[in-house]
């Protein structure tokens, strides 16, 4: 039987229409179908305000989560268009992102981190632009105040900080000027938050920022099985695609194959991050769905063949199984 992702990959508007509503559909299944979900709370003072202005497993909650996806939807296709992730046109990355955030429902209510991906998109604007450039000095420091930013939404993210200069150094832009520029870059925001909280909050403690919700040890055993299974599909999904990534690496620019490299990179350091606070894996889930989708769909879409056509059907077909599964495991 033959197997082609040519429609998929380049829709017609009333297909890619239909694609973004089947996704919104996926994400109201959740609320409609009562299946809510509880989030830790946030050691980011900028969090609690926010679910404290709106409730989370809420109707206008669940919407203002989806606006603020197709926002980073859209950013994410411009961020391909511009620096040629993907070395042809593509509505996978899309396609892949909504339909994750669509199935993962701890995704739908985290209104903050939706933002906080906003501002990481951005900042990848920034850092990609810096290729081959060691007097990248305003790009190094707009890119790092603009995660610092994100930081103060998801506290943790700070820690990617250290992986971007490892990024400068991948991108041959790494210079005493785009290092400092960065550090300037990363303490702006931070520097600006404790003086407004100290002024309002004068039991400010700055330990527990990244402290609260840390967890050494991974209790595999409170995961659900079918849970255990998605995700470990999900992974070896990711690891064929990354595969024929590499196996067509020869077709790519040189600096698109850094940038790929780099986003592996990424997509690892935030895995570490996520494992390391487990509490806040809903804060993180969204940077993990878009920087999935851009490595898994570079061999959906480059290599067209019957072996990826398959795995996209069992991929498509897995989220669409795992949100069927919630209605019968509890």
């Amino acid at each position: 039987m033959k197997v082609s992702l040519k429609n998929i990959i380049v829709p017609s508007i009333p297909l890619a229409v239909l694609s973004v509503g089947f996704c919104f559909v996926l994400w109201m299944s959740a609320f409609f179908g009562e299946r809510f979900t509880s989030i830790s709370t946030q050691s980011s003072y900028l969090v609690q305000v926010m679910q404290s202005l709106f409730s989370p497993n809420t109707l206008i909650s669940y919407l203002l989560s989806f606006s603020f996806n197709l926002l980073n939807a859209y950013l994410l296709a411009q961020l391909n268009n511009k620096f040629t992730l993907i070395r042809t046109r593509t509505f996978l990355p899309i396609l892949i992102f909504l339909l994750l955030t669509g199935t993962w429902n701890n995704t739908h209510i985290v209104n903050g981190s939706h933002i906080a991906l906003t501002l990481f998109i951005l900042s990848l604007f920034y850092f990609f632009d810096m290729n081959r450039n060691v007097k990248g000095a305003e790009q190094s420091f707009m890119g790092s105040f603009l995660l610092s930013l994100a930081s103060l939404l998801i506290n943790p993210l700070l820690f990617l900080i250290p992986v971007c200069w490892i990024g400068f150094i991948m991108f041959q832009s790494f210079s005493l000027r785009t290092f400092l520029a960065s550090i300037f870059g990363a303490i702006s925001p931070w520097l600006l938050y404790i003086a407004a909280y100290f002024i309002f909050q004068s039991n400010f403690d700055f330990n527990t920022l990244l402290l609260s919700n840390l967890i050494v040890r991974i209790d595999i055993t409170a995961f659900s099985i079918p849970k255990i299974i998605y995700f470990a599909m999900l992974v070896i999904v990711m690891i064929i695609n990354l595969v024929g990534m590499y196996s067509n690496a020869h077709g790519d620019a040189i600096h698109t194959r850094i940038k790929l490299n780099f986003l592996v990179l990424l997509q690892i350091a935030i895995l570490v991050i996520t494992s390391i606070y487990i509490l806040q894996i809903a804060s993180f889930l969204p940077i993990i769905a878009l920087v999935y989708s851009i490595l898994v769909s570079h061999s959906f879409t480059l290599k067209q063949n019957k072996f990826y056509g398959y795995v996209f059907i069992i991929f498509f077909s897995l989220n669409i199984f795992f949100v069927i599964s919630k209605y019968f495991i509890s």
